[in-house]
Protein backbone atom coordinates (compact mmCIF):
# COMPACT_ATOMS: atom_id res chain seq x y z
CA UNK A 1 0.00 0.00 0.00
CA UNK A 2 1.21 3.75 -0.44
CA UNK A 3 0.80 6.88 1.37
CA UNK A 4 0.95 9.87 0.68
CA UNK A 5 3.21 12.05 2.50
CA UNK A 6 2.94 15.49 0.72
CA UNK A 7 0.05 17.00 -0.82
CA UNK A 8 -0.29 20.56 -1.42
CA UNK A 9 -2.14 21.97 -4.90
CA UNK A 10 0.06 24.32 -6.45
CA UNK A 11 -2.52 26.22 -8.06
CA UNK A 12 -6.66 25.69 -7.25
CA UNK A 13 -9.00 27.26 -9.27
CA UNK A 14 -13.14 26.65 -8.52
CA UNK A 15 -15.24 26.58 -11.73
CA UNK A 16 -19.20 26.94 -10.63
CA UNK A 17 -19.35 23.73 -9.11
CA UNK A 18 -15.82 21.83 -9.85
CA UNK A 19 -12.87 22.04 -8.15
CA UNK A 20 -9.14 21.57 -10.00
CA UNK A 21 -6.68 21.20 -8.40
CA UNK A 22 -3.17 21.39 -9.93
CA UNK A 23 0.04 19.97 -8.77
CA UNK A 24 3.85 20.47 -9.34
CA UNK A 25 7.49 19.69 -8.69
CA UNK A 26 7.94 19.27 -5.17
CA UNK A 27 4.21 19.87 -3.86
CA UNK A 28 3.05 16.31 -3.98
CA UNK A 29 5.24 12.61 -2.78
CA UNK A 30 3.87 9.65 -1.94
CA UNK A 31 5.63 6.95 0.13
CA UNK A 32 6.21 3.00 -0.89
CA UNK A 33 7.93 0.39 0.74
CA UNK A 34 9.64 3.15 3.14
CA UNK A 35 11.22 5.30 -0.17
CA UNK A 36 9.75 9.02 -1.19
CA UNK A 37 8.69 9.39 -4.98
CA UNK A 38 8.14 12.72 -6.14
CA UNK A 39 5.75 13.56 -8.73
CA UNK A 40 6.57 15.08 -11.60
CA UNK A 41 4.09 16.43 -14.05
CA UNK A 42 4.85 14.64 -17.33
CA UNK A 43 0.98 13.26 -18.31
CA UNK A 44 -1.20 14.23 -15.47
CA UNK A 45 -1.21 17.15 -13.33
CA UNK A 46 -4.52 18.07 -11.97
CA UNK A 47 -7.67 16.84 -9.84
CA UNK A 48 -11.29 17.65 -10.69
CA UNK A 49 -13.75 17.56 -7.98
CA UNK A 50 -17.01 18.04 -8.28
CA UNK A 51 -18.54 20.09 -5.32
CA UNK A 52 -22.11 18.88 -5.91
CA UNK A 53 -21.45 15.36 -5.23
CA UNK A 54 -17.89 15.30 -4.30
CA UNK A 55 -16.57 13.19 -6.50
CA UNK A 56 -13.55 12.75 -8.44
CA UNK A 57 -13.79 13.94 -12.47
CA UNK A 58 -10.84 12.84 -13.69
CA UNK A 59 -10.16 9.09 -12.60
CA UNK A 60 -7.99 8.63 -15.64
CA UNK A 61 -5.40 10.94 -14.83
CA UNK A 62 -1.92 9.30 -14.95
CA UNK A 63 0.11 10.67 -12.25
CA UNK A 64 3.87 9.76 -12.75
CA UNK A 65 6.09 9.89 -9.91
CA UNK A 66 9.64 9.61 -9.30
CA UNK A 67 12.90 8.44 -7.58
CA UNK A 68 16.20 8.43 -8.92
CA UNK A 69 15.79 6.73 -12.37
CA UNK A 70 12.87 4.48 -11.27
CA UNK A 71 9.06 5.91 -12.05
CA UNK A 72 5.66 4.62 -10.60
CA UNK A 73 2.46 5.55 -13.34
CA UNK A 74 -0.61 5.23 -11.32
CA UNK A 75 -3.86 6.06 -12.89
CA UNK A 76 -5.99 8.51 -9.94
CA UNK A 77 -8.24 5.57 -9.25
CA UNK A 78 -5.53 3.16 -8.57
CA UNK A 79 -4.31 5.91 -6.36
CA UNK A 80 -7.45 6.42 -4.87
CA UNK A 81 -7.64 2.75 -4.13
CA UNK A 82 -4.12 1.77 -2.91
CA UNK A 83 -3.43 4.79 -0.65
CA UNK A 84 -4.45 7.28 1.67
CA UNK A 85 -5.12 10.47 -0.81
CA UNK A 86 -9.15 10.21 0.00
CA UNK A 87 -7.97 11.98 3.06
CA UNK A 88 -5.84 14.28 2.06
CA UNK A 89 -8.42 15.64 -0.53
CA UNK A 90 -10.93 15.91 2.57
CA UNK A 91 -8.88 18.07 4.40
CA UNK A 92 -8.22 20.12 1.42
CA UNK A 93 -11.84 20.51 0.85
CA UNK A 94 -12.47 21.43 3.92
CA UNK A 95 -10.70 24.03 3.49
CA UNK A 96 -12.14 24.88 -0.18
CA UNK A 97 -15.79 24.97 0.81
CA UNK A 98 -17.33 28.14 1.87
CA UNK A 99 -20.10 27.27 4.23
CA UNK A 100 -21.96 30.16 5.81
CA UNK A 101 -24.12 29.76 8.60
CA UNK A 102 -26.24 32.43 9.65
CA UNK A 103 -27.82 31.70 13.23
CA UNK A 104 -30.09 33.96 14.23
CA UNK A 105 -30.04 35.01 17.82
CA UNK A 106 -32.79 36.74 19.75
CA UNK A 107 -31.43 40.09 21.55
CA UNK A 108 -32.96 39.32 24.91
CA UNK A 109 -30.64 35.95 24.63
CA UNK A 110 -27.75 37.83 23.18
CA UNK A 111 -28.25 40.59 26.00
CA UNK A 112 -28.49 38.03 28.69
CA UNK A 113 -24.99 36.32 26.99
CA UNK A 114 -23.18 39.70 27.06
CA UNK A 115 -24.23 40.20 31.00
CA UNK A 116 -23.41 36.84 31.56
CA UNK A 117 -19.59 37.42 29.92
CA UNK A 118 -19.23 40.88 31.93
CA UNK A 119 -19.84 39.15 35.32
CA UNK A 120 -17.67 36.26 34.58
CA UNK A 121 -15.11 39.19 33.62
CA UNK A 122 -15.12 40.96 36.36
CA UNK A 123 -14.91 37.90 38.78
CA UNK A 124 -11.98 36.69 36.63
CA UNK A 125 -10.43 40.01 37.10
CA UNK A 126 -10.77 39.87 40.92
CA UNK A 127 -9.25 36.48 41.23
CA UNK A 128 -6.43 38.19 39.36
CA UNK A 129 -5.63 40.59 41.75
CA UNK A 130 -6.09 38.27 44.31
CA UNK A 131 -3.49 36.26 42.63
CA UNK A 132 -1.41 39.27 42.26
CA UNK A 133 -1.20 39.87 45.95
CA UNK A 134 -0.41 36.23 46.84
CA UNK A 135 2.52 36.45 44.35
CA UNK A 136 3.84 39.87 45.09
CA UNK A 137 3.38 40.92 41.57
CA UNK A 138 3.01 44.89 41.82
CA UNK A 139 3.24 45.15 38.60
CA UNK A 140 0.12 42.53 37.61
CA UNK A 141 -1.90 44.73 40.71
CA UNK A 142 -1.07 48.06 39.58
CA UNK A 143 -2.19 46.94 35.95
CA UNK A 144 -5.21 45.14 37.42
CA UNK A 145 -6.47 47.93 39.20
CA UNK A 146 -5.83 50.41 36.39
CA UNK A 147 -7.93 48.59 34.77
CA UNK A 148 -10.64 48.74 37.42
CA UNK A 149 -10.01 52.05 37.40
CA UNK A 150 -11.40 52.73 34.29
CA UNK A 151 -14.47 50.86 34.88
Amino acid sequence: MLSVQRMTPFYTEQEEFRLRLVFAYQYFSIIKGGEVFQFIPSEGKEIVINMKSLQVENLGEVFVFQRGNRFIRLPLYQLLLISDLHMHLNTILEGSIDMEVKVEIPEDVALAAQEIIETLEAENRLRMIDYALETKNLTLFNELTKELQKI
